[in-house]
């Protein structure tokens, strides 16, 4: 799709244009037209992520598509710089906008970090494919149950006594932190509806808490692919500054427009979700 060669002038020297190899550090083999392209879907995932998760779904196939490096670990590498820089954004923007019960929060994104960690080591013993299916299986349910109830997050309606609700934060960040760290889409999603369907948290309250559980667990990940050199940097950094960007926007509308703008949002990322690995699991099957 990038990787068209620039055409040469009469005397047989190249042309620069938007398709040439820029030869940076830092950014293996990317065109200017590929670096644009990357750039805006990591503003356009930071924004959607802010609000519900589920920016992955935009990021990380658009990096898989123009493929620097060659292979799939750089671009899963690279996309965890940028998500964490966008994660990192959100959480400072809702933390300055909306309460976030850090007490809770925090302890809950330590957890999922240790999920995380133990997500990447054991990634490639589990099967893939199976995983996706059971993944597919849940968003179906968790789609279902937020269509279905149209106040679901409304208001905070907290179920559980305090030690019990932060007892479900912690396994529920554990098991979507292990998620995580096997590079499965949806982590954000996930946790905005454990927050809100089994904990009773309004919709702009977890999605403000889930940002501060995702950055952990981007956290975890890179624990692994930087010391492995996966990463490239200098197209990681600037995917991080767009996805920042995006992010701020993102979590800025979602405090405005409050948790019926962000349940739409959710469900409408939740069809995207289950259409993503729904292709895969058919195409594996």
């Amino acid at each position: 799709m990038f990787g068209i060669r620039p055409a040469r002038g009469s005397a047989g020297l190249e042309s620069p244009s938007v398709f040439t190899e820029l030869n940076w550090p830092g950014f293996a083999d990317l065109t200017l037209a590929a670096l644009l392209f990357l750039c805006a879907a990591a503003f356009l995932a930071g924004a959607v992520d802010a609000m519900v998760g589920g920016g992955g779904l935009i990021q990380l196939p658009a990096i898989l598509l123009v493929a620097p490096g060659g292979a799939a670990i750089h671009s899963l590498a690279t996309s965890k710089v940028a998500s964490i820089a966008g994660t990192g954004a959100a959480a400072w923007t809702y933390a300055r906008k909306t309460p976030i019960d850090w007490r809770a929060a925090i302890p809950m994104a330590a957890v999922a970090l240790l999920g995380s960690l133990g997500g990447a080591v054991f990634a490639d013993a589990l099967p893939s494919g199976v995983l996706n299916a059971v993944v597919l299986a849940a968003l179906v349910v968790v789609g279902v149950y937020t269509w279905r109830r149209p106040d679901l997050g409304s208001v905070d309606a907290p179920r559980f006594a305090r030690s019990a609700q932060l007892l479900a934060m912690l396994a529920g960040g554990a098991v979507i932190g292990f998620w995580d760290g096997i590079a499965g889409p949806g982590t954000g999603s996930f946790l905005v509806f454990l927050l809100v369907g089994l904990v009773g948290y309004a919709f702009l309250h977890a999605s403000a808490a889930a940002k501060v559980v995702n950055v952990a667990t981007n956290i975890g990940a890179l624990v692994f692919f930087v010391p492995a050199g996966k990463v490239l940097w200098g197209l990681g950094i600037a995917l991080a500054i767009s996805n920042a960007a995006g992010s701020v926007l993102g979590a800025v509308v979602a405090a405005r427009r409050g948790s019926g703008f962000v349940r739409r949002v959710f469900l409408t990322v939740l069809v995207g979700l289950l259409v993503s690995l729904g292709w895969k699991v058919a195409a594996a099957g």
